[in-house]
């Protein structure tokens, strides 16, 4: 079996393993993605928004096709009563987007840069080999095996990362369910991105409800506990019904279900080895509390990728390695205190009494303006 030769190797083509692999490719590195589905874009995890901070900062995003966003203007934020009130920051918004479609055409532009896409490929394992890696993967339909030499890997696989498992880094441990449900139509406000509290139905997160781009998405997502995951259905039908009187469904039944798990308990300690780095959620790297990781995957994603062909073409014995923690980029990688002790406080101290109580007031509108427009959100 002759390995094929690759400058570095990126596992996962998630928002943050493609942005790597982009980034590395543009810089002149020969590089490989294994993907272990037959297309990135299908069972998602994700409701796909992206936040103005993202698109304003994120050269790629420059690029995407109309087509496949959706411009939302504010959030309309509901007390567990279901008092609302309406959130707007000058400037600012968020796209709803085909994500699907998205990764697809993302992937598309990093084949179009040079990259080898190895879809419906699963990694195996990964050994070290004259200063670099050797790679063993399959063909997840024909279950052929195939060997790849690699001078750097970057794990981008997920949640459950599978490069992180292999390789003894550090794992994601405390996580949020969330399930969404897509719909061909529903009533709702389709300006607004809507955010319910509600402790009996999303402990320790909210339910949302979005018009995406030709779909209706409406989901929650609740802190894991030791009692498991209730059943999917009779949750997702106690939110709608509960939910109804703001956005409605009526009989319609979901065209498409996305669900899985969000890790939320920051940055992982161990996210690197020498010549090794894990990115987006396969580091952590979503915000404890809003469950947001599009953000970071694709700004840090970009930086690996840029970092690592910087550190390969400047030679290996120079110290330079980015998977060095004292010295390297992963001790830039976000620490997300501030968010951390906030989901704490959530998950300890959640009261709907406080929420109903508090939503009018104006600490709590420019709390949640804080949240979900960060710097936008502060006070003139």
């Amino acid at each position: 079996m002759t390995p094929q030769r690759f400058d570095l190797v990126v596992i996962g083509a998630s928002f943050a393993g493609l942005a790597c692999a982009r980034a590395a490719a543009q810089a002149g590195l020969r590089v490989a993605v294994v993907e272990k589905k037959s297309s990135s874009g299908d069972k998602l995890h994700t409701t796909g928004i992206i936040v103005k901070d993202a698109i304003d900062t994120i050269p790629w995003l420059q690029q995407v096709p109309a087509a496949l966003v959706r411009q939302v203007d504010g959030v309309r934020l509901y007390s567990p009563n279901l008092r609302h009130v309406d959130l707007h920051a000058p400037g600012y918004y968020f796209w709803a987007t085909d994500t699907p479609a998205l990764l697809d055409w993302m992937c598309a532009s990093v084949q179009a840069d040079g990259v080898t896409l190895l879809a419906g490929t699963l990694f195996e394992s990964a050994a070290r080999d004259n200063g670099g890696w050797s790679v063993s993967v399959k063909s997840v339909a024909s279950q052929e095996p195939a060997v790849l030499q690699a001078g750097y890997l970057v794990g981008a696989d997920g949640p459950h990362s599978r490069v992180a498992k292999a390789l003894g880094l550090s794992l994601n441990t405390q996580f949020l369910f969330g399930i969404e449900h897509e719909y061909g139509q529903a009533r709702l406000d389709a300006n607004l991105l809507h955010c319910f509290i509600d402790r009996k139905l999303a402990p320790g997160y909210i339910g949302w409800a979005v018009a995406g781009v030709g779909i209706q998405q409406i989901g929650l997502a609740r802190r894991m506990s030791a009692s498991g995951v209730p059943p999917k259905q009779a949750w997702m039908d106690s939110f709608t019904a509960r939910i109804a009187p703001h956005v409605a469904v009526g009989d319609a039944e979901p065209l498409a279900t996305r669900a899985g798990m969000i890790p939320c308990g920051g940055v992982l300690k161990r996210v690197s080895d020498a010549r090794v780095m894990l990115v987006g959620d396969a580091a952590g790297m979503v915000s404890p509390v809003t469950a947001g990781g599009i953000h970071t995957a694709l700004e840090h994603g970009d930086a690996v990728g840029g970092a690592v062909a910087a550190f390969l073409q400047a030679g290996a014995a120079d110290g330079g390695d980015p998977a060095d923690p004292m010295r390297g980029l992963v001790r830039n990688y976000p620490k997300f205190r501030a968010k951390r002790t906030l989901r704490w406080l959530f998950d300890h101290f959640q009261a709907d009494w406080i929420f109903n109580l508090a939503l009018d007031t104006e600490p709590m509108r420019q709390a949640a303006r804080m949240v979900y427009f960060h710097r936008r959100g502060k006070p003139e």
